[in-house]
């Protein structure tokens, strides 16, 4: 098994323009892409809403707490490749973009 490292951000969202780029998943414009990001927004919505609270359908089984956090990270994940690629689709590094909302954080909160 080859060892995995840790990516920086922009290294991230270049390996997530790759892989997706391989198998033909950049093809796809803006609006589609807000779609996918969306979608993948309320899986996030849905495993979260099952850790705290339960989903009470009876056709569904409980899930333990570590395998709904191991869904739970890898749905975040999920938006996360969405919104690399999106930004992306403008030129919009992920390090920029984070920078950009740190800064207007510290901005609006100055003390």
């Amino acid at each position: 098994m080859s060892e995995v490292r840790q990516l920086e951000l922009n290294d991230a969202q270049e390996w997530i323009k790759r892989f997706y780029g391989e198998r033909g998943w950049t093809d796809y414009g803006p609006f589609i892409r807000v779609g996918f990001l969306m979608e993948e927004a309320g899986e996030v919505a849905r495993v979260v809403r099952t850790y705290e609270i339960g989903r009470g359908r009876p056709d569904e089984a409980d899930q333990p707490k570590a395998e709904l956090r191991r869904e739970l990270v890898g749905e975040i994940g999920d938006v996360l490749g969405n919104l690399a690629l999106l930004a992306g689709l403008y030129g919009i590094t992920l390090e920029e973009a984070f920078d950009a909302h740190r800064q207007k954080l510290l901005k609006r909160f100055e003390e």
